[in-house]
């Protein structure tokens, strides 16, 4: 074999083991679910060290392990060529072994009990996977939820590894994650449902379909106003529910007719990255 076709061949290897799609989620939206969570998570604890680190890497390889084994699942299922495993079957297990890794230096570091939030991603994800070899995967709204709600873990995880110890208001900060990333879930659907939509509809029938969204939006707010006046959270932690619920009064009012995935996709992400900061801020005023 000569040096050039040697070259070739190797170049055309490692072109399909480092396959983008293969290695990192499609579904870009789906970033916003784990970031989130984790930079309020980080930044209520308010202090980065080696524990924290450790459980950002763990956070980050548990969420990108998904991808390649969605792929496998596939590739066994029949819904893609074999020639996708080796590949799939690689990031695997970088991502595994940077899991454990991680998971070592927070046992290290004496933080070792956060791995026990990681027990109910476990039938979640098995489940994501099952849908997945059935093709059933998309458009699961429900499964979407809970899935938010076990990434919305991180929150508190990172809270307790920022203070170094276990503290009952990491609960309120997965709580108000997950509320957050649900009624966000709720809004996309919305918004991809009105694409299909006539121009010119009656008032009437826009708040029918965008019921549902409203009504999480406005449970959010409401709560989060209660709590904050009640002096169990902070009083300012209102604010950031309160753009996502302009939010999705705009959207009922003005109709995503006619939109492209990628125009909804933007606008969601705009919206959670001043949610995200709002909520970093109104927590610790």
């Amino acid at each position: 074999m000569t040096s050039a076709r040697f070259y070739s061949e190797y170049n055309h290897s490692m072109t399909k083991l480092l396959n983008r799609q293969i290695a990192l989620p499609q579904d870009h939206g789906s970033w916003v679910f784990i970031l989130s969570p984790l930079l309020i998570g980080l930044f209520a604890g308010g202090t980065f060290d080696y524990a924290s680190l450790a459980l950002t890497a763990a956070a980050m390889a548990a969420f990108l392990i998904r991808q390649p084994s969605a792929v496998m699942t596939k590739a066994y299922a029949g819904r893609r060529p074999r020639s996708d495993l080796p590949a799939a079957r690689f990031w695997f297990v970088l991502y595994g072994i940077l899991a454990i890794l991680s998971l070592a230096e927070l046992f290290y570091l004496g933080q070792g009990y956060i791995a026990l939030l990681a027990i109910p991603g476990i039938p979640v994800f098995a489940w994501h996977l099952y849908l997945v070899s059935k093709r059933a995967e998309r458009r699961q709204a429900g499964v979407e939820v809970v899935a938010t709600g076990v990434l919305s873990l991180v929150a508190p995880a990172a809270f307790w590894v920022g203070l170094g110890r276990y503290d009952a208001m990491g609960w309120w900060l997965w709580t108000l994650t997950w509320l957050q990333s649900a009624a966000s879930i709720v809004y996309a659907y919305l918004r991809l449902e009105q694409r299909e939509q006539a121009e010119g509809q009656e008032r009437s029938e826009k708040w029918k379909r965008g019921r549902r969204a409203f009504l999480y939006t406005s449970f959010n707010l409401a709560a989060a106003l209660v709590l904050g006046w009640s002096g169990i959270l902070p009083q300012w932690i209102f604010v950031p529910y309160l753009i996502q619920w302009l939010e999705t009064v705009w959207g009922i009012e003005n109709p995503a007719t006619g939109w492209k995935p990628t125009r909804i996709g933007i606008r969601q992400l705009i919206v959670s990255t001043l949610w995200t900061i709002l909520f970093i801020v109104t927590w610790r005023l």
